[in-house]
């Protein structure tokens, strides 16, 4: 399953990269995309795990960019 979210506060292209490089690591984490220029999120993850992904995809953001906030 794909979801899109939009990105607010998400500051620098290099933040970005190094958000989705760690996205990727997270268990149950298909794939990931992090774009500065659109300020969206894409996550492939199955249905029954998003809400724990998506847990750990903010606690992961938190630690690389803590004004970023996941809008959903």
């Amino acid at each position: 399953m794909k979801k899109i979210y939009k990105l607010e506060n998400l500051d620098c292209a290099n933040c970005a990269a190094k958000i989705e490089a760690a996205i990727k690591e997270i268990e149950g984490v298909s794939g990931a995309s992090v774009s500065f220029m659109t300020q969206k999120l894409v996550i492939e993850t199955e249905p029954e795990i998003l809400d724990a992904v998506m847990a750990e995809v903010r606690k992961t953001m938190n630690k690389i960019e803590p004004d970023c906030e996941i809008i959903f």
